[in-house]
């Protein structure tokens, strides 16, 4: 009888210590974003512009609130872009991130400035005339952005993050601004 009131009494504490542990809200962001990259670094010398690639996609992120001001974030995106360096040779990239980190938030009226620090992975593939390439390495953000509360649990995002990585043996940074709708829980 006893063995049973412990397991019992010991269930319900570690219950109670897991519901605590729980966000007590949140959000979920998705939209589009736009970033810059850099296609076949050892193809081209370092500095010139054939090797860059401007990219669109998209960005989605889930934010856990521990603490009215502080969250834990899961982030993923997805970037694509192309462009031609002669008439005989055209390159493309395609590149994702996926980090976790977190973000500070103040709510002021209509008004949710945010910043945040990220950690990660990033892959990217490079395709061209006759060749292709991928790799990759770890990477971080760190930016911020404001979120306009358009109703009750949706609001408008705007974000800009640096991101930084190193492809291709090469260290890269990078701009990424992206725009969408939060719904939040």
């Amino acid at each position: 009888m006893h063995k049973i009131g412990a397991i019992v009494c010991t269930s319900f504490l570690l219950s109670v210590l897991s519901h605590a542990q729980m966000p007590s809200g949140g959000n979920v962001f998705f939209g589009y974003s736009y970033s810059r990259g850099n296609a076949f670094t050892q193809g081209f010398p370092a500095g010139t512009a054939g090797r860059t690639v401007n990219m669109n996609g998209w960005e989605a992120s889930v934010e856990g609130k521990y603490l009215p001001w502080l969250g834990v974030v899961a982030d993923l995106d997805w970037h694509y872009g192309s462009r031609s360096v002669t008439p005989l040779l055209q390159i493309s990239a395609s590149r994702h991130e996926i980090m976790f980190g977190p973000r500070a938030s103040v709510s002021k009226g209509r008004y949710t400035p945010f910043a945040q620090a990220l950690i990660g992975f990033t892959h990217q593939s490079d395709s061209g005339t006759l060749t292709s390439d991928s790799d990759t390495s770890f990477a971080s953000a760190i930016g911020g952005g404001l979120d306009y509360k358009l109703l009750q649990v949706v609001a408008a995002r705007g974000q800009l993050d640096y991101l930084h990585m190193s492809l291709f043996g090469g260290s890269q940074g990078h701009i990424r601004l992206s725009m969408g709708l939060v719904f939040r829980f």
